[in-house]
């Protein structure tokens, strides 16, 4: 490749740079996003793929990051929606060929993966961004191409929810829910 500007700054490399730089905090959105380790890391490396085929724009972006934190949360929400269609299609299935179950659903203890996974994907997104990734309104309005009024709604609804769903053990152990998605000083496991 000769460029004239030699093989320090050319596209590849410059991918190879904001890989190295980025790879764990967008692995970890995709981990909290979707609460699956795996499914995460296959949607991590789909983001790579589809940053790299359009890394002209991304690397002239003027916030290369939030660009691919966009990437990360619509691939995620694809992802999500097709799981939803999945479980629908399986319980349509499963209730034409079975009689009703009578037994009562029983309560279990939440930890805050699966309160966030219960939270619709928007608020999700909005809580996730906001404070386990300590991103602005106005860059987490652009990553998902909403408005910040909707984003500070999203949040505050998001985070009523989790509130509702945590149990009053953990809610006592963490009187706020921000302490207990304090997920950015290695807490969430896999993604630190």
């Amino acid at each position: 490749m000769s460029n004239g500007r030699g093989s320090v700054h050319s596209p590849t490399s410059e991918f190879h740079a904001f890989f190295e730089r980025c790879h764990a905090e967008l692995a970890r959105l995709a981990h909290l996003l979707l609460g699956d380790s795996d499914e995460a890391d296959d949607l991590a490396a789909d983001a790579f793929v589809v940053i790299w085929n359009q890394w002209d724009r991304v690397r002239t972006a003027e916030h290369p990051l939030a660009y691919a934190r966009g990437v990360v949360t619509n691939l995620a929400r694809s992802h999500v929606r097709s799981r939803v269609r999945e479980r629908r299609r399986i319980a349509l299935f499963w209730t034409r060929h079975q009689e009703p179950a009578d037994g009562p659903d029983v309560p279990a203890v939440l930890d805050v993966r699966e309160a966030l996974a219960r939270l619709p994907f928007r608020r999700r997104a909005c809580v996730v961004l906001r404070h386990a990734f300590d991103v602005s309104e106005r860059e987490t309005a652009r990553v998902l191409g909403i408005s910040t009024g909707t984003v500070k709604s999203q949040t505050s609804r998001g985070m009523a929810e989790l509130a509702r769903l945590l149990t009053p053990t953990e809610q006592d152990a963490a009187r706020s829910v921000e302490t207990v998605l304090a997920l950015r000083g290695g807490k969430t496991g896999r993604y630190t």
